[in-house]
């Protein structure tokens, strides 16, 4: 196991120059136009977009640029934006990123809370009242998208009750300054990002679960007198466990795609609406440096995922 996680972290480099790369030739490449471009707009001489692209640098190789920015990377230096009057990359991370981290972890609680519980009752009492309600909520929840979800939520909580979320662009209260704004800010980005997540869970949670209640060694811990919470949470749920890994890893990089979205809807002045907003002005120094963190956590929770089946299943072994 520790070679293979040594081996694993020695290849995560390889990944993420090959995925920063991609990132600079799409931006620099293969689409026209750049910053300067949009910032000046069509009425702009050719004398004026030049003095705007040899500020920023811009008038250099391709090659050089990439280089500049790569070699700052391993000393904490993500370049700095090319929007006007902007503040570095790094100092944008520090303010935003604390945002971003608490919302993907509530968001995770969420999926996890309305999907393995609910999806283990479904199992263990199929075709019962709860089961349908369980099924049909998990539909309901992979049918809507959470964007828009979020944007149904905002406007009859305005119109039923007159309320609206907290605004992020004029404020961010830490959980340790005080608990309960912080809750009330997060509380509904967090639930609509996780409904689409957990539906996932929930349907597979509940498949595993019928196909490990089914095996004779849950059929001989029932016929040893054991109780139903003892069989289902010590001797099944835990090898039921092993495919809600494999998708649970998989959600991560859903859920960062969609707290890009959820972020803009609530107007939470995180990580994701920053790359969003650096896409549309073509800030690419933003957006590959985004891209890169966004690649590391993502291949950093399938390494975790591999060596959490080694944990579910002393059988399973890495070479």
């Amino acid at each position: 196991m520790r070679d293979y996680i040594i081996r694993r972290l020695l290849l995560l480099p390889v990944i993420m120059i090959g995925v920063s790369f991609l990132t600079f030739a799409v931006f620099n490449l293969f689409i026209p136009g750049n910053v300067c471009h949009l910032r000046l707009g069509i009425g702009a001489t050719p004398e004026t977009v030049q003095a705007c692209e040899v500020e920023h640098g811009l008038d250099r190789p391709w090659y050089e640029q990439y280089g500049d920015w790569l070699t700052g990377i391993p000393q904490g230096d993500f370049g700095a934006s090319l929007s006007e009057g902007a503040l570095p990359v790094t100092t944008e991370l520090e303010r935003r990123l604390p945002i971003t981290i608490e919302l993907m972890l509530m968001t995770m609680f969420f999926a996890l809370l309305l999907g393995i519980p609910p999806g283990v009752v479904s199992a263990i009492r199929p075709n019962t009242i709860g089961d349908w309600i369980s099924r049909v909520l998990s539909v309901f929840w992979l049918s809507i998208p959470n964007f828009y979800l979020g944007i149904i939520i905002i406007t009859f909580s305005l119109l039923w009750f007159d309320w609206s979320p907290p605004q992020f662009g004029i404020t961010y209260v830490a959980i340790y300054d005080d608990p309960l704004t912080n809750l009330e800010e997060f509380v509904l980005p967090s639930l609509v990002l996780a409904v689409g997540s957990a539906a996932v869970i929930m349907r597979l949670t509940r498949s595993a679960m019928l196909e490990v209640m089914r095996n004779d060694y849950i059929r001989t811990a029932w016929s040893k007198g054991l109780r139903e919470r003892t069989v289902v949470w010590r001797h099944a749920l835990k090898n039921a466990m092993i495919p809600v890994v494999t998708v649970v890893g998989l959600q991560v990089g859903a859920l960062i795609g969609g707290a890009v979205l959820i972020e803009s809807v609530f107007n939470l002045n995180g990580v994701g609406k920053y790359v969003l907003e650096a896409i549309v002005r073509r800030d690419f120094f933003v957006v590959q440096s985004m891209v890169l963190l966004f690649a590391t956590v993502y291949v950093t929770a399938n390494l975790i995922v591999d060596i959490a089946y080694a944990w579910l299943d002393p059988r399973i072994h890495y070479g």
